[in-house]
C-alpha cells in the first residue's frame, strides 16, 4: 500500500466514534504532602484508552498550584508553578463491584507513572529552581472502568530534578468523565 493510503486509514480509525468514544476529561487536586514547603495544585487534562500491553490509558493534561508552607497557620503561600503532566496507568485490577446490580462500578487497583515539567516562580523550593520535572510512580485505587466516569486516589512517591534531587509523598484525587459521542442527525 501507499504510504498516503496508510496515512488516511489511520487517521480515520483515530477519528472513528468508537475510539473517539474512548476518550474522558480527567479534573483533579495534586499535592506533595508532609512539613515545611509543599505544592497544592489543580490537574486537567484529557484521557485516552491505548491498550499498549499492561498500559490502558495515556494522559496529557495541565498543573497549576501555588506553594505552601505548612508550618504556617495563616499566611502560608507563596509563589505559582505551572506544568506540563503526561501518564500511563496500568488496567484496573478489580477486587469488587459496588453499586446496584443493574449499573455495577469495579472497585480496584492500578498504577500510575507519571512525568512533569515545571515552571515557578518566587518557587520557595530553592534547590529546585525555577525550571523543574518529576517523576512519580503512583498506587491508586480507582473506581469505575469502562465508559462510565472514573474517580480515583493514588498515593506514591515523586522525584523532583531541579537543581538538586529531592523525594516528597504526591497524593491526588481524580475524576475522568467520558467524552460524550455525537449522536447521528436524523
Amino acid at each position: 500500500m501507499r504510504r498516503s493510503t496508510m496515512a488516511m486509514l489511520a487517521a480515520g480509525s483515530l477519528l472513528s466514534t468508537p475510539l473517539a468514544a474512548q476518550t474522558s476529561f480527567a479534573i483533579g487536586a495534586a499535592a506533595t504532602v508532609g512539613g515545611s514547603w509543599q505544592i497544592e495544585g489543580l490537574d486537567l487534562g484529557w484521557v485516552k484508552e491505548v491498550n499498549a500491553g499492561p498500559m490502558r490509558y495515556f494522559s496529557l493534561g495541565g498543573r497549576v498550584g501555588l506553594f505552601v508552607d505548612q508550618d504556617q497557620i495563616t499566611g502560608g503561600t507563596r509563589g505559582v508553578m505551572g506544568g506540563l503532566v503526561m501518564q500511563t496507568r496500568t488496567g484496573l485490577l478489580s477486587l469488587a463491584d459496588v453499586g446496584n446490580e443493574s449499573n455495577p462500578s469495579s472497585l480496584g487497583l492500578d498504577l500510575t507513572f507519571e512525568g512533569a515539567v515545571y515552571g515557578a516562580a518566587n518557587n520557595p523550593l530553592n534547590q529546585l529552581g525555577s525550571v523543574f520535572g518529576a517523576v512519580s510512580v503512583l498506587p491508586g485505587v480507582r473506581i469505575g472502568a469502562g465508559p462510565q466516569m472514573r474517580y480515583g486516589l493514588v498515593f506514591g512517591p515523586t522525584v523532583f530534578f531541579g537543581k538538586e534531587t529531592e523525594v516528597r509523598a504526591f497524593l491526588a484525587l481524580r475524576f475522568e468523565v467520558p467524552l460524550a459521542r455525537s449522536r447521528p442527525q436524523p
